[in-house]
């Protein structure tokens, strides 16, 4: 148990209320948590998560605001593959979460949102309070981004609702499910107990299989090919799948790309790993896809605008695509998380795993004894330094230098990054090295992202880090509360510009585009004088905390510091002013 204090006894054993079914459900569909900030609009569920299961599977976990109660669950998520819960009070509960769960939307991360209305029976709501708390079709706001939702109108019907939205949920492409549960339906007392079937006759179909005929199209493709190039985009936390694309990669001989926008999907230290992992395409990355002459890529997300960055044109690219995706069975006409629509030579509706374990038997039968690969290296590997002015200030990257240094033996899990990682310094090895970025690009975020790592981590022998913006982090710090109270250990690395940096580089851009001073930009940007003390918000939240670091030799000694304390069970927190910039620049429309 994670909860250090008293956990209470169950005082009954049989159902009783019909808050008490929808408690047995999450346990009967594997939910081990529930994240929650607490409402009226679902006491009874409370009251069954603690009277009537004892607080066990699933466990309550406190959170001091709803952006925590989605993050926290976004995280586990992201470290787990498994579907965590979350509950948001009423219509006011849930405009709080409506960014998180768009993160975890567009991250396609399994999730189980509870929500609660009413009473729905107007003489049963209390004046004023009730009503205002009370909406018809509450889902209507998340339904443009969420992958199906229900509001169950009789006991029975909930746990129908519960064995659906978990089979959905955890379904690839996965998302968020929403379940609406009635205050007045929570509190009603039950005549005898419903029955609750066993959840493995309901459990979600393994995704499809590419045909055969698309597998002969594919294997002729890439062996034609000269330099063909893997876009290693949205993969599972599973080894074998991870060391089922090295083998498709040494087998093709192929290149390989990633993102850090996506979880690592392969080792960045591999001979084929072309180019370091990137936010937008860095020079080599480039280089490699404007030499290619056959692109598979494996669930990647935004493949034309990785093309658009390289040519000019989508149609300058001459080569064959092959793209294997699930993700087509998410898009609707609101979000645009889907990106620009990408002309492809063969589109494959299928799971990557199963794509790759279909691709490579018929692909070796083909290569034979001969080997596509000699050995050779692709991989440019920089020399691992510190900046030039190292003596003056710390640069964003100093800080990857630094993790680099100091991580040895450890196994780090690194659940979050800012928006100016390089991604040349730190390597990825195995499938849980890197959890990927927070989807919805929502500030507040990664804070919660990084309890919900811990957690479902917590048990294991992998450290989880994070490193955060000071935007990212001051918004989301009270999260970090959540991680003290339940003894979560990781390690909270603040990489402080004191700014809104990327706004500043937009402002620039449109000053230059209207030859309009430059030096303005910071106005409305900086947050400073007064410096906002992040150790001290770490501090107040029960956290151990040191800094601002502003030395490389005090962040390599904090960083062991922090290593200690989370190998003793401890989140730490560890606040290094930089200096504002990016060696590797996000996007900026215009000149």
């Amino acid at each position: 148990m994670i909860e250090k204090l008293e956990i209470p006894e169950p005082c009954e054993t049989v159902q009783g209320w019909g808050s008490d079914v929808a408690a047995a459900m999450l346990r009967t569909i594997g939910v081990k948590y529930v994240a929650l900030n607490p409402g009226a609009s679902y006491r009874g569920l409370h009251d069954s998560l603690v009277n009537f299961l004892g607080n066990r599977n699933p466990q309550m976990l406190l959170c001091l605001h709803e952006d925590h109660v989605v993050s926290i669950a976004h995280g586990y998520a992201k470290a787990s593959d498994e579907m965590m819960a979350c509950v948001l009070h009423s219509n006011v509960g849930l405009f709080h979460g409506l960014m998180g769960i768009y993160n975890a939307w567009c991250d396609r991360m399994p999730m189980l949102v509870i929500g609660a209305t009413g009473p729905v029976a107007t003489e049963k709501r209390r004046p004023w309070i009730d009503w205002i708390h009370t909406s018809k079709d509450q889902a209507s706001v998340l339904r443009n981004f969420s992958k199906w939702d229900d509001e169950p109108r009789s006991v029975s019907g909930i746990v129908n609702s519960f064995l659906r939205g978990a089979q959905i949920a955890r379904a690839q492409p996965s998302a968020p499910v929403y379940i609406c549960l009635d205050a007045g339906l929570q509190e009603e007392k039950l005549d005898e107990p419903i029955e609750i079937p066993s959840i493995e006759r309901f459990i979600p179909a393994q995704s499809p299989s590419p045909s055969l005929i698309q597998i002969k199209r594919v294997v002729e493709l890439l062996l034609k090919a000269e330099n063909p190039v893997i876009l290693m985009g949205r993969a599972s936390r599973d080894q074998f799948g991870w060391d089922q694309r090295i083998r498709l990669a040494e087998a093709l001989g192929a290149s390989v790309l990633t993102s850090i926008r996506e979880r690592s999907a392969f080792p960045t230290n591999h001979p084929l790993h072309a180019a370091p992992p990137f936010f937008w395409l860095n020079p080599k990355a480039k280089e490699v896809l404007a030499g290619s002459d056959c692109i598979l890529s494996l669930d990647w997300p935004d493949l034309s605008g990785t093309l658009e960055q390289t040519f000019a044109n989508n149609s300058d690219f001459t080569g064959n695509i092959i793209q294997v995706s699930m993700d087509h069975q998410l898009h609707n006409g609101w979000s645009m998380d889907y990106f620009s629509l990408c002309a492809v030579d063969i589109p494959i509706s299928s799971g990557v795993n199963e794509f790759v374990d279909s691709l490579l038997p018929a692909l070796e039968k083909q290569i034979g004894p001969k080997k596509l690969w000699d050995g050779s290296s692709r991989n440019s590997l920089p020399k691992i330094g510190y900046s030039d002015s190292i003596d003056q200030e710390i640069s964003p990257r100093d800080i990857e230098v630094a993790l680099s240094n100091v991580r040895s033996n450890h196994l780090f899990s690194l659940a979050h990054v800012t928006i100016g990682w390089v991604g040349d310094a730190y390597q990825f090895y195995d499938p849980l090295d890197f959890l990927g970025h927070d989807g919805g690009a929502g500030l507040a975020a990664g804070p919660g992202i990084t309890v919900g790592a811990a957690l479902a981590l917590k048990d294991t022998n992998r450290i989880v880090v994070s490193v955060l913006g000071d935007g990212d982090f001051i918004q989301g710090a009270t999260a970090l509360w959540t991680a003290a109270h339940y003894h979560l250990p990781a390690l909270f690395i603040v990489s402080n510009n004191r700014s809104n940096f990327n706004d500043e580089i937009h402002q620039e851009t449109v000053a230059k585009s209207r030859n309009r001073p430059v030096k303005n930009r910071w106005i409305g940007q900086r947050i400073d004088e007064p410096t906002v003390n992040i150790a001290q918000l770490a501090k107040a939240q029960g956290v151990d905390a040191e800094g601002p670091i502003t030395s490389i030799a005090s962040l390599e000694a904090a960083l062991q510091r922090g290593i200690t304390a989370v190998q003793e069970g401890r989140p730490y927190l560890i606040d290094v002013h930089v200096k504002p910039g990016y060696l590797s620049a996000p996007l900026s429309r215009g000149r």
